[in-house]
């Protein structure tokens, strides 16, 4: 578990790099850039609307795991618009939270 932590710590790093290039480079309006591939039915967007299925996923998953409370529907509602820069450390506190133990932390409620 200590080599998924430091992997999660190594790309959420990366991403808030990359972000932050990115922003400086094209600014903050990420809709066009994203959705505009997708309307336009080309390769990028094929990519773009496979990943916003992945987002989309660990969304309901953080809802699930705990237990659809209004708590974790709000962190599922959080988990896609954000991506890694919000899974990322979600995770590495998770990790703490259940001591590492793999079962508690992708089941959440469901490990009890």
């Amino acid at each position: 578990m200590q080599a998924f932590r430091l992997i999660l710590i190594g790309i959420t790093i990366v991403i808030v790099g990359y972000t932050l290039a990115a922003v400086t480079n094209e600014g903050a309006n990420l809709l066009p850039h994203f959705f505009g591939p997708i309307v336009a039915l080309t390769w990028q967007g094929q990519f773009n609307l496979d990943f916003t299925t992945y987002l989309v996923l660990s969304g309901i998953w953080m809802a699930w795991r705990g237990g659809f409370t209004s708590g974790s529907i709000a962190l599922g509602i959080l988990a896609p618009p954000i991506g890694i820069l919000f899974l990322g450390p979600y995770l590495i506190f998770l990790i703490g939270k259940t001591g590492g133990d793999a079962r508690k932390l992708l089941l959440g409620v469901h490990a009890e």
